[in-house]
């Protein structure tokens, strides 16, 4: 993580998460992804939420001296309600605690995010839980190559279907 270090979010942070954000939205529009971050998600309140919980984390330049921060995500320990029900499939397992990573997002120009958080994660849980949209290709190639198991298809409070994955790092 040469550069950048993570740090939990702050509401003062809220402002450059919320851009950061936007411009996640982009590639994914740009991808073909249209409709898993439409405007206005993830809302405000839900990133508040994260920071509140103590699960908003922010990648913060260090390099620089400027303190930018170049991308987010929110790690949260389990339980994830929406995770309760799971269709044509199994969690790898469903009795230890896991964390789940939700709303990892920056900038297109900043690289290496995903493993970063995933690294950051492991480390706060052996136990770790992800989705993500069908159309979704850019992350669902990044989910398998660090080598989640596709477990199955999970619904959203809303009734979005989302493709649910679990790895569990037994080192």
């Amino acid at each position: 993580m040469d550069g950048r270090k993570i740090r939990p979010a702050t509401p003062e942070d809220l402002a450059a998460i919320l851009d950061i954000l936007d411009a996640a939205r982009h590639i994914m529009w740009d991808s073909g992804n249209l409709l898993q971050w439409v405007p206005g998600y993830p809302a405000v309140a839900t990133i508040q939420a994260d920071i509140e919980q103590g699960g908003g984390f922010v990648f913060e330049e260090v390099d620089t001296g400027a303190g930018r921060i170049v991308g987010y995500f929110a790690c949260l320990p389990s339980p994830e309600p929406t995770y309760r029900v799971i269709y044509d499939g199994a969690w790898l397992d469903d009795t230890q605690p896991y964390h789940v990573v939700h709303r990892l997002a920056s900038y297109p120009d900043v690289h290496g995010i995903f493993q970063e958080a995933l690294d950051y994660s492991f480390a706060l849980n052996p136990n770790i839980r992800i989705d993500t949209h069908r159309d979704n290709a850019i992350m669902r190639h990044l989910i398998r190559k660090a080598g989640f198991s596709y477990c199955g298809i999970i619904h959203l409070a809303n009734g979005d279907e989302r493709l649910a994955y679990q790895k569990i790092d037994r080192s």
